[in-house]
């Protein structure tokens, strides 16, 4: 058991439902497979499962439990900032493949 460190910068979403509720309702959460720490209180850059750069968000709390079916998750819940216009998500898409997710295909 033990704790992995996301990115200060990166908070990719998994789940396009998860990602379309903090983009129409503002604040929204994820669940993470996996004991992880996220920056709480700290604004980071959201991407969509395709890891495409979308929006600017808070993290408001990370909890890190063992759930019903005995799997560790983190559940992430935050509030969005702003959405990133499309200049912005284009260089920051594009520094996140370079430092993060590997070059695109």
């Amino acid at each position: 058991m033990g704790f992995a460190t996301e990115f200060n910068s990166v908070c990719k979403f998994k789940s396009e439902q998860e990602l379309y509720e903090l983009l129409e309702y503002g604040r929204g959460k994820m669940v993470k497979s996996g004991f992880r720490v996220f920056p709480t209180g700290q604004k980071v850059i959201a991407y969509t499962p395709a890891n495409e750069a979308i929006a600017i968000v808070r993290i408001l709390a990370s909890i890190a439990e063992i759930n019903f079916q005995g799997e560790e998750v983190t559940q992430v819940e935050m509030e969005l900032v702003r959405k990133l216009t499309e200049e912005e998500a284009r260089v920051q898409t594009a520094l996140a493949f370079e430092m993060f997710f590997g070059e695109k295909a």
